[in-house]
């Protein structure tokens, strides 16, 4: 990349130079070495195979689909030298179509408004996604007639005149910033409208990009369904309007769409395309549509024996509870009550979102509750929404939704019967102290929730939790945000969440069948969070 740009890349080079010396030019000798030292001695580096990057997300979305075939598309930064790719999946085969190549990305288009806005590129666009429903899209026309030229077909061109990604060692430049009347925002100051309304235009011209392409794909192929992969298919709001569209009958995003999920993308590559594996489409008539990544619950476990002498060795006071239903009515009761309760069962979910394995759960029919989560908790910005778990069977009378979601990958409008009156006349975040509908913790300032489908199937316990609350308050929906703070990931042993519990205001820590309650807790084991975590 840096040769296509030359000589004005070169401050770029001389920074990245070293690390593909020490690192990425010998990938594949560092790889044979791990597999050596656990699997044994072999010829582990004959044996290796490469997958380009758009191959193994696009193989991360098909393969784990419901779908017998289907349109692929997948839409990230950059991986080698495509941005936006389209694929064909049928069965075992994956057929490459078209791509769109670097500098001209998505990604880096949201990612320099990322950094623009003040947030961190690569972890903070879904801020960016977050704080536009509190701006009006006032500067979409300046960003099309000046920085980025659409096709009818969705296919598109950034000017780089106002981008420094390719030459420098910021996404931006002077005259993006002249374009836009000012520097860019400087991390942690104050929001302010423009900001929000900068985050709306961008994010509607993601919008209007993506929903061209689709509407592309449809006309091009006679296809019934869409997969999406790469990190922009994290962007839920452009999802869900895919989805009420109707582009497509049916859609499947990669839970972990982004470049966590590029792991297991390689492995079906290599299994599916290079040694022509038969593919087995599992089916249930529990759901509209099934896949095969069980739910998204990946990751590590931890047996109730385990637990009790982890916790206990980091000082921990807890309660084993061996009845499972006795648990659950329990924390069902103190979530009803208004505790915010850490949640750590089974296996650990794969990908960005907390899915009832590692979170936090709270009650979203308190209106303080988006705050003190966010404040308190998170130690993040109030502005910042939190998702809706629900119970399946009731999704379609919460939220105007009629299909499934149990990755937390669609926005959706709450129903018009859980909505209430609001005269909204205010403006920024004066908007977040108006109550919009009898769960106002989980609907953002634009009526919506990205939502979590909970299915017995895939993860019984929280779908019993949830019943229990249901059954306590009338309402099938409890908040469910990632168990960490800012700046860290999500928690994945009992001990970091016995550390993350006593470093916030959570009230009530579930690991497995152990219950503690912070009051009862050795107060010399709290600490402070506040002045520790990375900005995001």
């Amino acid at each position: 990349m840096h040769l296509a740009v030359a000589p004005d890349g070169i401050e770029s080079f001389v920074t990245s130079i070293p690390i593909w010396l020490r690192k990425k030019l010998f990938q594949g000798t560092e790889v044979a070495d791990r597999m050596k030292k656990y699997l044994g001695e072999a010829n582990w580096q004959g044996e290796l195979l490469f997958a380009e990057h758009h191959q193994s997300h696009a193989a991360s979305a098909f393969y784990p689909s419901p779908f017998q075939s289907a349109v692929v598309l997948t839409m990230d930064g950059v991986g080698e030298w495509t941005t936006t790719s389209y694929a064909l999946g049928n069965g075992n085969q994956l057929k490459p179509e078209k791509h769109i190549r670097f500098p001209h990305s998505i990604g880096l288009l949201y990612s320099a408004f990322t950094a623009y806005l003040g947030f961190k590129v690569n972890s903070g666009e879904y801020k960016v996604m977050g704080l536009a429903p509190y701006g009006k899209p006032k500067y979409q026309e300046l960003i099309l007639s000046n920085l980025v030229d659409i096709k009818p077909d969705g296919s598109f061109r950034l000017n780089q005149h106002f981008f420094n990604y390719c030459t420098g060692l910021s996404m931006t430049n002077d005259e993006f910033n002249d374009l836009f009347g000012g520097q860019p925002r400087k991390p942690e100051s104050q929001l302010t409208q423009r900001e929000m309304d900068i985050a709306a235009s961008i994010q509607a011209v993601t919008e209007e990009i993506v929903m061209r392409i689709v509407r592309h794909l449809s006309a091009s192929y006679p296809e019934d369904n869409l997969c999406l992969a790469g990190g922009v298919a994290l962007n839920c709001v452009v999802n869900g309007k895919i989805l009420r569209e109707n582009i497509f009958k049916k859609i499947w995003v990669q839970p972990a769409a982004g470049d966590a999920g590029g792991a297991l993308g390689a492995a079906l590559a290599a299994y599916y395309q290079h040694y022509g594996c038969d593919r087995v489409i599992k089916t249930s008539k529990a759901y509209k549509i099934s896949d095969s990544m069980q739910g998204c619950y990946l990751g590590p476990s931890f047996s109730n024996d385990e637990v009790k002498q982890r916790l206990v060795e980091v000082g921990a006071k807890l309660r084993f509870i061996e009845s499972e239903n006795i648990l659950l009515k329990e924390v069902a009761q103190r979530l009803a009550s208004g505790l915010a309760v850490g949640w750590f069962q089974g296996r650990m979910e794969y990908g960005p979102r907390a899915l009832g394995a590692r979170s936090i759960l709270a009650n979203p029919l308190r209106r303080e509750m988006q705050s003190l989560l966010n404040l308190k908790i998170k130690f993040r910005e109030s502005f910042r929404p939190f998702a809706p778990a629900v119970l399946a069977e009731y999704a379609s009378e919460w939220f105007e939704i009629d299909t499934e979601s149990p990755y937390m990958l669609f926005v959706a409008k709450v129903e018009d019967s859980q909505l209430l009156a609001t005269q909204d006349a205010a403006t920024g975040f004066d908007r977040l102290k108006l109550q919009r509908s009898v769960i106002p913790a989980v609907t953002h300032v634009d009526n919506t929730a990205r939502l979590q489908t909970v299915h017995r199937q895939t993860n019984p316990k929280f779908h019993q939790l949830l019943t229990y609350f249901f059954e306590e308050t009338g309402c099938p929906v409890l908040i469910n945000t990632s168990f960490n703070i800012r700046g860290e990931p999500i928690v994945c042993t009992p001990e970091d969440a016995f550390r993350c519990f006593m470093g916030t205001n959570l009230d009530v820590l579930v690991v497995e069948n152990c219950i503690m309650y912070k009051s009862e807790q050795d107060q010399q084991l709290m600490r402070s969070y506040q002045d520790e975590f990375e900005l995001d």
